[in-house]
């Protein structure tokens, strides 16, 4: 199965595969290049909606993206679906914002998880399956670890003492948002296989 993953990055691509080792029929290709729709959704989901169905219109094909970013409790839920674009700059210019933003917040204040919504639609656009999954955590006072991206090196997960970027690539695909997320989407395309079978 043939399915676009709503992304003109490679290295989101790549992550996406090592995720799907054990689904031998899906075949994940990057929209082409210059793929870039407007985020203009309320959620996570309907974020997730507009990439699919966008990339789907530009290759004729069913696409699937996902949408994710950092919700803290203390600051209402931001940068929430704004995380990217949370401020002008590098992942270490967000994370600078977020450590100074939460200054005065004490560590048990600081509660935060990491979302992740997927949506995936048919080569014309209907909806075939959405999830959200969240991974409970909280926001260190300073920066650990050198894997992952993004918020990685700030957020602690529930019941860890480690930051996600301190963990093992392999550890951290099995518990994150994302992985939670892509498995729920695995499973509802071997039950979809199975039924045809």
């Amino acid at each position: 199965m043939k399915v676009v993953l709503a992304t003109s990055n490679p290295g989101k691509l790549a992550e996406f595969k090592a995720l799907s080792t054990q689904a031998p029929d899906l075949d994940l290709i990057l929209a082409p290049p210059g793929f870039n729709p407007e985020e203009t959704g309320a959620t996570f989901i309907e974020n997730a909606l507009i990439k699919a169905r966008a990339a789907a219109a530009l290759c004729h094909l069913p696409a699937i993206a996902d949408d994710s970013g950092l919700t803290v409790e203390a600051m209402d839920g931001r940068p929430g679906i704004h995380s990217a674009r949370y401020c002008e700059g590098s992942d270490g210019d967000r994370r600078k914002k977020l450590l100074l933003e939460l200054k005065n917040v004490p560590a048990g204040k600081r509660q935060a998880a990491f979302v992740c919504a997927i949506a995936l639609v048919d080569s014309e656009g209907k909806v075939l399956f959405t999830c959200e999954e969240k991974w409970q955590g909280s926001i260190s006072t300073e920066e650990h670890g050198t894997h992952g991206f993004g918020f990685d090196s700030l957020f602690i997960p529930l019941n860890d003492s480690q930051t996600s970027a301190q963990l093992e690539p392999s550890v951290k695909n099995q518990r994150s948002h994302r992985g939670q997320a892509w498995s729920r989407f695995l499973n509802h395309l071997a039950t979809q296989i199975s039924r045809k079978a």
